[in-house]
């Protein structure tokens, strides 16, 4: 290894661990920002209000502002402990994994948990939509606030650049494909479809 990518690696971790010191402090502020906040696998479920206009999803349901939906958030310390200790790829193959166990377990709570029961969709942002949520049933809407789009463009891609093991190349390489989308699920898609894979 030569001297250049020490230095670029201790940089590396460096950002990294600047970054977790900044999540947990953020964590915290999410808390009392929101309904809850609760842990289930990969994902951490924040339930809060929707805000701006009203979603039609596909399956004829509408989240009107107001409605209660549990944003997801990958748990990024633990998708950089999976990012330090294997490949790219193998890391996209866990994390897929981990998020459709992290699902089926939502879904129960969904069912189950009175905390949840105004839930009317699970909603989330990311730029791997193209291959993170395969097979898993959500739905993409483009973002509508161009200024809200713009941040997150910003916000992901450095997100990506510090916790990815290959960000930076994917940044430079795949920048126009690396557009943010908004995931949806309804409630009872997501019961509908994990249920059915709980019970089989």
């Amino acid at each position: 290894m030569t001297i250049l990518n020490i230095v670029s690696t201790v940089s590396r971790t460096g950002m990294q661990s600047a970054w977790m010191a900044w999540e947990g402090l953020f964590d915290q502020i999410t808390k009392i920002r929101s309904v809850s906040v609760t842990q289930y696998g990969i994902c951490k479920l924040v339930v809060r209000k929707h805000l701006g206009n009203s979603i039609a999803c596909d399956n004829g349901y509408y989240i009107h502002a107001g409605d209660c939906v549990g944003e997801l958030h990958l748990d990024n310390r633990k998708m950089l402990e999976l990012s330090r200790t294997n490949g790219a790829d193998r890391t996209a193959l866990m994390t897929a994994r981990m998020l459709r166990k992290s699902l089926e377990q939502i879904s129960y709570a969904m069912e189950h948990n009175p905390e949840l029961r105004d839930v009317k969709a699970l909603t989330g942002i990311t730029l791997l939509h193209r291959g993170i949520i395969h097979g898993l049933g959500f739905e993409q809407h483009p973002i509508q606030s161009k200024w809200i789009r713009v941040w997150m463009t910003f916000y992901l891609r450095f997100l990506l650049r510090v916790l990815h093991p290959v960000g930076r190349q994917r940044v430079k390489q795949s920048s126009s494909k690396l557009v943010p989308m908004m995931l949806m699920m309804s409630r009872q898609s997501l019961i509908h479809r994990f249920r059915k894979e709980v019970q089989s």
